[in-house]
């Protein structure tokens, strides 16, 4: 007959282990002796062994019971389900795991690449960090509730990106967002843009809902803006 110290170190367990697995009804208490102190036997060594095995292979401690009073069939079963638990947590974890990976990318986490490459291409020409956050909230819900219009749309932006003059004019844009409505710079800047995209092929429209909604989610609105577009 051993100690509790004993019986936790012979099965590679902690003792507050032995007294967790007494508290829920897996491992039997013994009574105490004559001097006050439980003494355990072999065949409580073998059971915590079983237990401490059952818990490291990822059995929920409260299904070892159930495999530890189990038939040899009916503990093959209890193993294989168990199993498919394990390889779906498996997958969950592996699925979120790639995420944090994303995430560790930014903007990534919630775009497609191509839309996160215009968006490090505008970071790039010094963009404003309000102009990025407006411009990835804007292809972030056109992506989620118009993907085939967001496609076509990202394509053209990321081809105009390739053009100085069209840098400029974003770069400019960008800088104008905070200009009152009558600011003397704002009309040279209107025709520029005008000018540009008389240029340049024209885009099929998109749904006037959808991009209207994205454009007030972002905030993608100042009255410097609206008298541009006028």
């Amino acid at each position: 007959m051993i100690t509790i110290g004993r019986l936790a170190r012979y099965a590679g367990v902690t003792i507050k282990a032995v007294r967790h697995y007494h508290k829920v009804g897996l491992l039997p208490e013994p009574e105490r002796d004559h001097s006050g102190y439980r003494r355990y036997g072999a065949q409580h060594a073998i059971d915590l062994v079983k237990i401490r095995t059952l818990a490291e292979a990822g059995v929920p401690l409260a299904r070892v019971k159930e495999l530890l009073d189990a038939g040899e069939e009916e503990f093959a079963s209890a193993v294989a389900e168990i199993d498919e638990a394990l390889r779906r947590r498996e997958q969950e974890i592996r699925l979120a795991r790639e995420r944090v990976v994303r995430l560790r990318a930014g903007n990534a986490l919630f775009l497609t690449e191509d839309a996160a490459a215009v968006l490090e291409r505008l970071r790039a020409l010094g963009v404003s960090e309000r102009g990025l956050r407006m411009e990835r909230d804007v292809w972030v819900l056109m992506q989620a509730v118009a993907p085939d219009e967001a496609a076509v749309w990202l394509a053209d932006k990321a081809a105009a990106l390739a053009d100085p003059e069209f840098q400029r004019i974003y770069l400019a844009y960008d800088e104008a967002f905070a200009l009152g409505p009558d600011d003397p710079r704002l009309p040279a800047l209107a025709e520029r843009a005008a000018a540009w995209t008389r240029n340049r092929p024209v885009m099929p429209m998109a749904d006037p809902e959808i991009t209207a909604l994205a454009m007030a989610a972002a905030g993608a609105s100042s009255p410097a803006w609206d008298a541009l577009s006028q």
